[in-house]
């Protein structure tokens, strides 16, 4: 699993490029992955939201935006990503670590992480911790990177680990910052591993849509 350390320092250092780098990586696609989570959550109506890892703050400020009886709260370890938030009108934030969530139980009817439990050095201990603010019945939306299968498989991870790497590092001037990428991915449990994690940390009905061949999952629980 990622080294905290590092991931934080990384994302400090790109975080004046962030939002342009990822449109640019995903060919716009990041803009429909979020579209298609904001529009689930709508469905909740949901009176407080927590977004876990929120960096420049995309995935909770369309929420923001697209529920606006809801009270959002942006979360990240990164204090300069979510200065990038704050600036972008995100109306409430904290610097909180994922793991050590400064909420009491039962606090939130949704909690949201997009493209952030990967980055986390334990990923058991950060669900448990999500699941401790979620209220009973609550909802966890995790969007995340997958490998999509053959035969796309194979020209994805190409473009993962020889193209995605150095693109970034043209953006932002901080290509090792995105070294570690494809071997993040390729670590991270997806589909039925996902699932199996969310019901072994005490999640109930877990289920794993596929977007985009599999390139992004985008996965729902309940607690």
């Amino acid at each position: 699993m990622p080294d905290p350390t590092y991931v934080r320092d990384a994302f400090a250092r790109i975080a004046d490029r962030y939002v342009l780098t990822n449109h640019v990586l995903s060919g716009g696609m990041d803009l429909w992955w979020r579209y298609l989570v904001t529009r689930r959550i709508k469905k909740w109506k949901p009176a407080r939201l927590l977004d876990v890892a929120s960096g420049t703050g995309d995935l909770a400020l369309e929420i923001q935006e697209t529920c606006p009886d809801c009270e959002v709260i942006a979360s990240d370890f990164c204090a300069e990503m979510l200065a990038h938030a704050s600036s972008r009108g995100m109306a409430k934030t904290i610097v909180a670590d994922a793991l050590n969530l400064p909420f009491p139980d039962a606090s939130f009817d949704v909690v949201t992480v997009a493209f952030g439990l990967r980055n986390m050095a334990d990923y058991p201990a950060a669900l448990r911790e999500m699941h401790r603010v979620l209220k009973p019945g609550g909802h966890l939306v995790i969007l995340d990177f997958s490998l999509p299968t053959a035969p796309l498989r194979a020209p994805y991870r190409w473009y993962l680990h020889r193209v995605l790497p150095k693109l970034a590092g043209l953006l932002t001037g901080q290509r090792d910052a995105y070294e570690y990428l494809g071997g993040s991915i390729e670590q991270f449990p997806a589909g039925e591993s996902m699932k199996s994690l969310l019901q072994t940390t005490g999640y109930t009905h877990p289920q794993a849509d596929p977007l985009t061949f599999g390139v992004v999952t985008l996965y729902q629980a309940t607690r």
